[in-house]
């Protein structure tokens, strides 16, 4: 089944189409959440920043604890729609962590790369990404792999990301 990732623009529309079982919000906190009926449905209200901010919410151990128990809920007989508010950062970091939770045995980096490849413009929160590499015990693999696929482009840059998906399931790309 596929980890689904959109904007928050194009949540509605991605319900419709491809009925996920599961929802991921990732929005500022003060922001609308959308409706998400009928669906397991995580909100989690946190700024799209890596280091902590005087009046801002940085992402955090307990958002992500939130974030690991709600995706080790998905059985995959459906897809899960992660998003965020131009679907570039926190729900791409999102995606990339739900793949590899889903998949202990595969490489970092495999994972990473199918990312970047289903989307040029995805730029994964490294914070995000560490706070789940150091709560799996990674070892920084998480972290490698996201800087090995380098930046996407910045909401500023791009606007917001077209809706793409990557899969939940690897198979015969083992850590090397």
């Amino acid at each position: 089944m596929a980890i689904l990732v959109c904007p928050l623009s194009q949540v509605p529309a991605v319900i419709a189409t491809r009925a996920p079982s599961h929802v991921v919000s990732l929005l500022d906190p003060h922001s609308a959440f959308p409706d998400a009926p009928d669906r397991r449905h995580l909100k989690v209200g946190v700024h799209d920043i890596t280091e902590d901010l005087q009046g801002w919410i940085a992402p955090g151990r307990t958002h992500l604890a939130d974030i690991l128990d709600f995706i080790g809920t998905w059985e995959r007989e459906a897809p899960i729609l992660i998003h965020c508010y131009a679907g570039i950062s926190r729900s791409t970091a999102t995606a990339f962590i739900t793949a590899c939770v889903h998949n202990p045995g595969i490489d970092e980096e495999a994972i990473a790369w199918t990312l970047r490849r289903a989307s040029t413009v995805a730029w994964p929160n490294r914070r995000m990404v560490a706070l789940a590499d150091a709560e799996l015990g990674r070892g920084g693999r998480m972290v490698a792999a996201i800087d090995a696929i380098g930046a996407g482009r910045s909401w500023e840059e791009a606007g917001e990301n077209t809706p793409f998906e990557i899969p939940s399931l690897f198979e015969a790309i083992a850590r090397a």
